[in-house]
């Protein structure tokens, strides 16, 4: 009798960390409160639409298309298309501040800031392609990475490079509706 009181007992302080640990470990989100009011924020996200261009003996890479989003510290957000080599007017907003400490808990807690800036090789076969730059300055520290699209490099890019471009990615499809 008396071993089972401790067998229920100590299946309390078990249970009790099971609650706790599994919604720490499904829930695929980045907490916002790693980002704090402290904290210096800089980023520039860079697209191109690339196309390699032939000239009999030599070829050329150039951007069809060219996106850039720059967003403050404030908030401030200023996006630029350049298309087919002309300049379309530039759209200025303001993303709000849950939108900006989500994007600084997202590059604070994955470490994002010292992934190092390895240059990823494009095939030679690939003639159409996008090629993404993002350069964030965080309290100081800048980083800046280049990458193509997955399907045009034997590189492995890692998850974290794609969940800053995904949320880049929403946030110019907002701005530019």
């Amino acid at each position: 009798m008396v071993k089972t009181g401790y067998l229920v007992l100590g299946a309390i302080p078990v249970i009790a960390a099971i609650l706790i640990s599994v919604p720490l470990l499904t829930k695929n989100e980045i907490p916002i409160s790693a980002a704090n009011s402290f904290d210096k924020i800089e980023i520039e996200y860079t697209k191109h639409q690339l196309k390699k261009i032939s000239y009999g003996v030599t070829e050329r890479v150039g951007a069809q298309k060219t996106e850039i989003l720059l967003i403050k510290n404030d908030g401030d957000v200023k996006y630029s298309v350049t298309d087919q080599g002309y300049p379309k007017p530039d759209i200025r907003s303001k993303i709000d501040e849950v939108k900006l400490n989500k994007l600084k808990a997202l590059i604070k807690e994955t470490g994002f800031i010292s992934i190092p800036s390895e240059s990823f090789v494009v095939f030679d076969n690939a003639t159409e392609y996008q090629k993404s730059n993002v350069k964030v300055t965080l309290n100081g520290k800048v980083n800046q990475i280049h990458w193509p699209e997955q399907n045009v490099t034997s590189n492995f890019i890692p998850p974290i490079i794609t969940m800053v471009e995904t949320e880049l990615d929403q946030i110019i499809s907002k701005i530019s509706e």
